[in-house]
């Protein structure tokens, strides 16, 4: 169970990638951020052969039918060493206990990636369709596995109300250089003059520049949004999710947050104070849930970041968020099976562990909370975001959906309670909105960011109000 049946329980996806590495996908505070293959160009099956979907075809059909002996012949070097019989059972079990009955498949389609066969499955489930994600190498063999919300059957993005398309330009620019050089977009507003601008920090999970879970864009509508207000942003693929093939099992061993998300967040930073077009003494930093987390330790960093929006920002540990998360989702039901209850006492474990002051580099990451490797949990161990905030000089916009299960009202109240002596620090809080600060009602639960929706316009208003005061 461990990795793969948390990632369902946290409601995204889970993925395993070349390297042997696999942890949750979720846009939300609780894991590293997981390695996923880098965007490719749009699904072309015409380019992966016929045979190769066939191939893929039946090793999608035994894992569905649960042969799993003979799907794991399947596997490369690197996927038989990480991957148990065990894990993959206990994988396969997890998707009708948190997704409902398999009811059919709806399709299947390919794209190349370098030397790799990519394979989307698309199968619905009562309460979710996914993508089961298969990367065949050159000798058609497993040497990556995801489930991945379908994209084949995600509603059209549709663009909010509160958007006017003619008041913006998009631009495609490059955030960093040399082998971690990112693709990214600048929206910035039409006319002249020296605009403020943005930049956006993901949150966990490898992120595309829009933020994109399910039908949702959460990063699009602020930067659309934001712009229609005469404020440009900046937002970017994420590196994890670009260069997942680069990340060898030796690189995610010493992974931490300044590899995953700060050097590049300080990268786009330094890009926008040399941009024609916007004022350099006016570019802020906003951070969505693990982004948020992270703001304070980017801002100590540069000191000329004009202020932090922090949104959905934890200010507890992230292993104590991951164990608060799964006893919620696992508490839906009203009920806690054997499973569940299972998994709980393996991970209460495991964040003992990562607590433990006998944690060391040489932990097996199997051993700890989504199988992260001990360095990250103790490059995180010393950082408290709020009592770093504390510290800086610069203004704080610090936003919270009341319906949030993922970072919650105690998070935020972790920040009200450090930062309640700065004058500069503006707290709000949003009684109707999730994680992804879109509306909803009653309690929110993971199949949640499977509707399509936006960004509360109230949030865009309060966001560019702040920024252009």
């Amino acid at each position: 169970m461990k990795k793969f049946l948390l990632a369902l329980l946290l409601t995204s996806m889970v993925e395993m990638t070349t390297a042997g590495n696999y942890r949750s996908l979720a846009p939300i505070s609780v894991s590293s951020d997981t390695l996923k293959t880098a965007i490719p160009p749009p699904p072309d099956t015409t380019i992966v052969s016929s045979q190769r979907i066939t191939e893929a075809q039946i090793l999608a059909d035994k894992f569905l039918q649960k042969d799993y002996t003979t799907f794991m012949e399947k596997f490369d070097a690197t996927m038989k060493s990480a991957m148990s019989l065990e894990m993959l059972t206990q994988a396969r079990e997890s998707l009708n206990q948190r997704l409902g009955a398999f009811k059919q498949q709806l399709g299947i389609r390919g794209e190349k990636y370098q030397q790799y066969d990519v394979i989307y499955v698309t199968w619905q489930f009562e309460k979710m369709t996914i993508d089961l994600k298969l990367v065949l190498n050159q000798a058609a063999e497993i040497a990556g596995m995801f489930f991945v919300p379908s994209q084949s059957t995600a509603a059209a993005y549709s663009i909010p109300a509160y958007v006017k398309p003619g008041s913006y330009q998009e631009q495609e620019i490059t955030v960093g250089s040399g082998e971690w050089a990112l693709p990214g977009s600048l929206t910035i507003p039409v006319g002249s003059g020296l605009f403020p601008a943005v930049v956006l920090i993901h949150g966990s999970g490898p992120n595309d520049r829009d933020e994109t879970i399910g039908p949702n864009k959460p990063f699009r509508d602020l930067a659309w949004g934001l712009a229609s207000r005469s404020i440009a942003v900046l937002r970017y693929e994420k590196r994890t999710k670009q260069h997942a093939i680069k990340f060898t099992r030796e690189i995610i061993a010493g992974l931490t947050v300044k590899e995953e998300t700060i050097d590049d967040a300080l990268a786009a930073v330094a890009l926008l104070q040399h941009t024609k077009g916007i004022d350099p003494a006016r570019i802020f930093i906003l951070g969505h849930s693990l982004g948020g987390m992270l703001l304070p330790r980017i801002a100590v960093a540069d000191k000329k970041i004009a202020g932090l929006i922090i949104m959905a920002g934890p200010t507890r540990p992230l292993e104590d968020l991951t164990l608060d998360q799964v006893k919620y989702i696992s508490s839906l039901d009203s009920t806690i099976s054997d499973e569940e209850k299972a998994f709980l006492d393996s991970l209460n474990v495991q964040v003992a562990r990562v607590k433990s002051a006998t944690l060391s580099p040489a932990t097996p990451s199997s051993s700890l909370p989504l199988g992260l490797a001990a360095n990250y949990w103790l490059d995180l161990r010393p950082y408290h975001p709020d009592e770093t905030a504390k510290k800086l000089k610069q203004p704080m916009l610090i936003l919270q959906g009341g319906r949030d299960y993922q970072v919650t009202l105690q998070d935020f109240n972790g920040w009200k309670s450090a930062l309640s002596s700065h004058s500069n620090v503006l707290l709000k809080l949003y009684p109707d909105l999730n994680h992804l600060f879109i509306s909803g009602k009653g309690k929110s639960t993971p199949t949640e960011y499977g509707t399509a929706g936006h960004v509360s316009e109230q949030v865009i208003a309060d966001i560019a109000e702040w920024i252009l005061k």
